[in-house]
């Protein structure tokens, strides 16, 4: 499921033209840095992600219907944040300690 995961927020990524420049999927939470257009706003991008995601996959494993009521797979808010000290190789390293030791996969959205 989180290679699924993975996959769904690329897609919506691409299609609002926004380059995903490191992520992480963990078992319960996603780590993403992201660039974007200052036309788009982060509560919006976050909007999207969370809800494409959640439905479609809950259509492709139905199974998770009955453990999330109401539909709602993601917590509610985001945990966006920013100050002016924080470099990209910052955020960069940071996500990039989250890649299992020995990992093959040298993607730059990472499966914990």
């Amino acid at each position: 499921m989180k290679v699924c995961c993975r996959e769904l927020l690329i897609q919506v990524c691409e299609s609002q033209e926004i380059d995903v420049l490191k992520g992480v999927v963990s078992s319960d939470h996603i780590h993403m840095h992201i660039e974007y257009a200052p036309k788009l706003n982060v509560s919006d991008i976050v909007e999207r992600l969370k809800g494409r995601s959640s439905r479609r996959l809950q259509q492709e494993f139905p199974e998770l219907k009955k453990r999330y009521w109401g539909n709602h797979f993601w917590a509610s808010g985001n945990g966006v944040w920013s100050t002016g000290n924080i470099t990209d190789k910052m955020v960069d390293d940071y996500l990039e300690h989250h890649r299992r030791q020995g990992s093959s996969d040298r993607t730059n959205f990472i499966l914990e």
